[in-house]
């Protein structure tokens, strides 16, 4: 729900060429966390294309926040929301990456106050990373670290907001148009209560800011399915109704700088962005991004029990493209297909898979027993003729691979259609092939239903935040 913050860092730009004053006033307001906390097990720099930005929603009491998340000030520090924020190398388009706070990771060691470091912590909810260390502030650091090693791409900063700050920004704009299917009440924020409580929101379209804004983001049981993955959906669309009332406004220095200022004091920021300088500079990097050319989107997940799950290879394939700096469907950020010698990798398949008359043998590359027979049975359903299958020379598949002979590619790519996620490699032999990889053997078993709903296409969930922000009841999903 915080990307506008991130906007709201590009129109900084704006105002600072006209006042010099504004460098040491800003810089007296921003906040960092230690980078010693971060893995000395980092990707490269320079290991992805674009740049790449981590934004954490943090459930901090300390600073008067408690007066408006409840909860003990002197509780710990935990992240509400997150997500990846890609922007591609045009600085031109960006796509915004949620991880639900259920997600099941590894999260890996990570310094304690003291200074020491904690074990890998498998099949551990993400958002504890946070909390790692127990203390009031929480641990950013963790966090990146976390999302590090979840998507092999180097985040190069880390932006924290708290809840005083996002409230105060709905404040500044004159608050953000929302639509609600229904009545909710204090038992819809907070499900302990035994009665409903008083009303907080009425049904149908309404303007809220500061507290209001902060209860409307925050609900979970009284909307919609009442899940976290539909929380996120509505965030997203509120992010987008924020921007239009930012831009709304005009952008004068009399109205930005009330923004720069409610912006910098809610953030925690890692020490590349530790100064008005630097943050003016990065905020310039930004500020061509157009909300329209803007993504929203949830990593693929599936629900394991009570918590969220990533599906595979999906979720992988997403990480590579955005380490190719492509978009979700296989194109650059510009609109360009991509495309490369020898070997590439496809985009995930979006709809059903038509092998007919396409001709393919399928490998285990892997030591999972029976994985060719299931990988045959699905392209058989799927129309394909599978010629054979039979055990790769090697067992230490990570991905799977289609190779393809000379006059075949076309053929290759339906092939991989079927494996979301699999590379494609030019061979000079004949014929079409699969090389299955430990990504396949990960997946649901065919027909094994990923997800109580399907995982949001991103151009989807985009349209339908853009649509909240023009007409707040178009959608009453994002309500």
């Amino acid at each position: 729900m915080r990307t506008a913050l991130l906007v709201c860092l590009a129109l900084l730009v704006l105002v600072a060429g006209g006042a010099g004053w504004l460098y040491l006033k800003l810089d007296g307001d921003i906040s960092t966390f230690d980078s010693g906390g971060l893995s000395d097990n980092r990707p490269e720099a320079g290991s992805s294309t674009g740049e790449n930005v981590l934004v954490i929603g943090s459930d901090t009491r300390t600073g008067g926040n408690e007066a408006l998340g409840g909860g003990d000030k002197d509780d710990v520090g935990r992240s509400d929301t997150a997500f990846l924020l890609h922007v591609y190398a045009d600085h031109r388009h960006a796509i915004a990456v949620s991880i639900p706070r259920d997600t099941l990771v590894t999260i890996p060691p990570c310094r304690l106050p003291d200074g020491s470091w904690t074990k890998a912590q498998p099949d551990t909810m993400f958002n504890a990373a946070y909390s790692v260390g127990q203390t009031a502030k929480g641990n950013p650091a963790c966090t990146q670290n976390t999302v590090e090693q979840l998507t092999g791409l180097r985040v190069d900063h880390t932006v924290v907001v708290d809840f005083k700050g996002f409230a105060r920004l709905t404040d500044v704009v004159g608050g953000v148009k929302v639509c609600l299917p229904q009545d909710v009440y204090e038992n819809d924020l907070n499900p302990h209560l035994t009665a409903p409580g008083k009303l907080l929101f009425h049904k149908g379209e309404q303007t809220v800011s500061g507290q209001k804004a902060l209860d409307y983001v925050r609900i979970r049981h009284g909307i919609g399915d009442g899940s976290d993955i539909g929380r996120i959906k509505r965030q997203q669309a509120f992010v987008a109704s924020l921007l239009k009332e930012v831009k709304s406004k005009g952008l004068t220095p009399t109205n930005l700088l009330p923004l720069a200022e409610a912006a910098t004091q809610s953030l925690t920021v890692d020490p590349g962005l530790g100064s008005a300088d630097k943050l003016i500079s990065f905020a310039m990097s930004l500020k061509d991004i157009d909300l329209h050319n803007t993504e929203f989107v949830t990593v693929p997940w599936r629900y394991e029990g009570s918590r969220v799950a990533l599906v595979q290879p999906d979720a992988d394939a997403l990480w590579a493209a955005l380490r190719a700096d492509r978009t979700i469907d296989g194109k650059n950020a510009g609109g360009k297909k991509t495309g490369s010698a020898g070997s590439s990798t496809p985009s995930a398949s979006s709809g059903p898979v038509s092998g007919d008359g396409i001709d393919v043998a399928v490998y285990n590359g892997t030591s999972v027993p029976g994985l060719a027979a299931r990988a045959a049975a699905a392209l058989t359903a799927d129309g394909f003729t599978v010629t054979g299958t039979a055990t790769a020379s090697t067992q230490d598949h990570t991905t799977t691979l289609v190779e393809y002979g000379p006059g075949l590619e076309d053929e290759a790519r339906t092939v991989a259609r079927a494996f979301p996620g699999a590379a494609l490699q030019s061979v000079t032999g004949s014929g079409v092939s699969v090389v299955l990889g430990r990504s396949y053997a990960d997946t649901p078993a065919a027909g094994a239903s990923a997800s109580p709903t399907p995982t949001a296409v991103p151009s989807e969930v985009a349209d339908g935040a853009r649509s909240a922000a023009d007409n707040p009841c178009s959608n009453l999903t994002y309500g």
